[in-house]
């Protein structure tokens, strides 16, 4: 990752606050169930943790108003090359890290056998993030007009949720099992191939999913862009603020025919989640950019993750999987063990749980530091 001066500091601040909290949600202790805010929704309807992921898709669009410019006078190939080979190591590493460890392995030890390919999740958090940057930088760079690009967005807003009512099912068109993105990724890659955590086989990454989520990304580079032609003052920040208000209330006007879902990737899930980053980013921008409230530093906490990202969230998903392969007694490993005889222990119940899961983000967190105090950060 480029350590571009002209960057501003809260772009950093906002994304390893997103990476920290994504942390948090993504690793609960395990022994009791976490609080309700630190839980997606279970389907339709909206949760402070349904805001992490499209948070950082709109980060990604916020670095990409920074980096597009280093495009300016390169030949249509070479930028064409540069996208599609980021968007293909980014793709690599999601694929990687959900085929680990990739050697078969219970609770009776190691198999000296590779997992089988045929089983392995293809799509993934890292894939919808690669995948969106593609088709948005392209987009950015292809098309110079800002009204065209308005015009492609609103129709993946729309086609998406005119799909799902077409080729769904007529009765359930917005059901997990029943919708068209199922039926599409079915069709495309195998029940074995999908992501089962919802005890059947359904990806909530799954392809046509991915056409609204494309718009979190271009918003969030309109919205750095905006930022660096217009500056950080109060007036920037204030028609920020209009706009995500604006498509607040547009995503709350829509749910009533067409319900806020995570999961499903909802087009108004898409507005609302912008909205209250658009939100977030501005509330970032008046209290680190104008008014200076970091004399303290507390932003260099979250600046060490999120001038690190890739590095620190593929550490934290590998990290619990291998303490989940550390078997203590026949029946606990290490990630059960330490919340059984420590956290649930010292606060039992939904405070142990949200105790286990700030530790290890801090763990994570201090992975990053040892990165960014040796100056090594993660170019893809």
């Amino acid at each position: 990752m480029d350590q571009n001066p002209n960057r501003f500091l809260s772009l950093d601040v906002f994304r390893g606050m997103t990476i920290c909290f994504m942390i948090i949600v993504n690793t609960p202790g395990s022994g009791a169930t976490a609080f309700a805010p630190l839980e997606h929704a279970a389907w339709f309807g909206f949760t402070p943790t349904d805001l992490v992921f499209p948070s950082f898709l709109f980060a990604v669009g916020n670095a990409m108003s920074f980096a597009m410019k280093k495009f300016a006078g390169q030949s249509n190939s070479a930028v064409v090359w540069k996208i599609i080979k980021r968007t293909a190591l980014i793709f690599l590493f999601g694929y990687l890290m959900s085929w680990f460890p990739f050697f078969l392995h219970d609770k009776a030890g190691w198999h000296f056998a590779l997992s089988p390919i045929s089983h392995t999740r293809i799509l993934g958090v890292l894939q919808r993030i690669a995948l969106c940057y593609m088709f948005a930088s392209l987009m950015v760079h292809f098309i110079k007009s800002v009204k065209v690009i308005v015009i492609i967005s609103v129709l993946l807003l729309f086609g998406y949720w005119f799909l799902l009512l077409i080729f769904g099912d007529h009765a359930q068109p917005y059901g997990m099992l029943t919708n068209a993105g199922t039926y599409l990724d079915k069709f495309l890659l195998g029940d074995d191939h999908l992501y089962h955590g919802e005890g059947v086989a359904f990806d909530p990454e799954g392809f046509l999913s991915t056409l609204p989520s494309i718009v979190n990304v271009i918003c969030g580079y309109f919205a750095g862009r905006y930022i660096q032609e217009k500056g950080k003052r109060y007036e920037t920040i204030s028609k920020l603020m209009l706009w995500g208000a604006l498509f607040i209330f547009i995503a709350l006007c829509w749910n009533m025919t067409f319900p806020i879902s995570k999961k499903l990737w909802s087009s108004p899930f898409t507005l609302l989640t912008v909205g209250l980053d658009l939100m977030i980013i501005s509330a970032l921008i008046y209290i680190v950019e104008i008014r200076e409230w970091n004399k303290g530093n507390w932003t260099a906490f979250f600046t060490t993750v999120g001038k690190n990202p890739l590095p620190v969230y593929l550490f934290s998903e590998l990290f619990v999987v291998c303490l989940f392969m550390i078997q203590i007694t026949p029946k606990s490993n290490f990630y059960g063990w330490i919340n059984d005889v420590v956290f649930q222990v010292v606060a039992p119940g939904a405070i142990g749980s949200l105790l286990f899961a700030i530790c290890y983000m801090l763990v994570c967190w201090c992975f990053g530091k040892i990165l960014d105090k040796n100056k090594i950060y993660l170019r893809v």
